[in-house]
């Protein structure tokens, strides 16, 4: 059975940084692509951004472009987001996800493994 733990969330004031941990066990770690989505209150779930597991090509959704950085070590079988110039906006619970093959995506219902999901609240 595939797990996926989510750590690093917080609180933070405007302009600060965060660095999630996703731990995944349980399976082929290096055969997912992992992504990492965010959901507000009252929000529906959003993607932030994904890596492959092969050539570690990541990809971001425009609002955290430049800001978001994730990366992966396969050797560990965690993926990180590192998280700059944070903003009120930002505020929400994050989760991580993983993706069997190599193709990434952005669309939620296309990730099989998901975290519980960790608190981020951004102060302003």
């Amino acid at each position: 059975q595939v797990q996926l733990v989510e750590s690093g969330g917080g609180l933070v004031q405007a302009g600060g940084s965060l660095r999630l941990s996703c731990a995944v066990s349980g399976g082929t770690f290096n055969t997912y692509v992992m992504g990492w989505f965010r959901q507000a209150p009252g929000k529906e779930r959003e993607f932030v951004g994904c890596i492959q597991w092969s050539d570690f090509n990541t990809y971001y959704a425009n609002s955290v472009k430049g800001r978001f950085t994730i990366s992966r070590d396969n050797a560990k079988n965690t993926v990180y987001l590192q998280m700059n110039s944070l903003k009120a906006e930002d505020t929400a619970v994050y989760y991580c996800a993983a993706r069997r093959g190599n193709y990434y995506s952005t669309v939620s219902g296309e990730y099989e493994y998901w975290g519980q999901g960790t608190q981020v609240t951004v102060s302003s």
